[in-house]
């Protein structure tokens, strides 16, 4: 059974950093391609960013030079590392997947969801 489970969320002033979590359960991360979607209070979702399962990442523009995402392969884990955080930035996070190798499908597996929040 496939698992995502996110981690790493908080609270955080203007200009700070924060780095979340994917963990998987029941498949190996390193061959999908893992997204990181966001959903602010009142809105849509969004999607932050996707990394194929080539190591390509592609990023929203709202989040480009601020956010990185990486791998784990040892600890099976995807990771995003936010600077340079601001208010716009906050959100529930959502890791997902499609257990596809490439990005640009639509999400089919979701983790739970960490709340990010970016206050003074």
């Amino acid at each position: 059974q496939v698992q995502l489970v996110e981690s790493g969320g908080g609270l955080v002033q203007p200009g700070g950093s924060l780095r979340l979590s994917c963990s998987a359960s029941g498949f190996t991360l390193d061959y999908y391609a893992i997204g990181w979607v966001r959903q602010a209070p009142g809105k849509e979702r969004e999607g932050v960013v996707c990394i194929s399962s080539g190591g390509t990442a592609y990023y929203s523009d709202s989040v480009k030079g601020r956010f990185t995402i990486s791998r784990d392969k040892v600890k099976n884990t995807v990771y995003l590392q936010m600077n340079s955080l601001n208010a716009e930035d906050t959100a529930v996070y959502y890791c997902a997947t499609n257990k596809r190798p490439g990005c640009g499908f639509r999400y089919d597996s979701w983790g739970q969801g960490t709340q990010v929040t970016v206050s003074s």
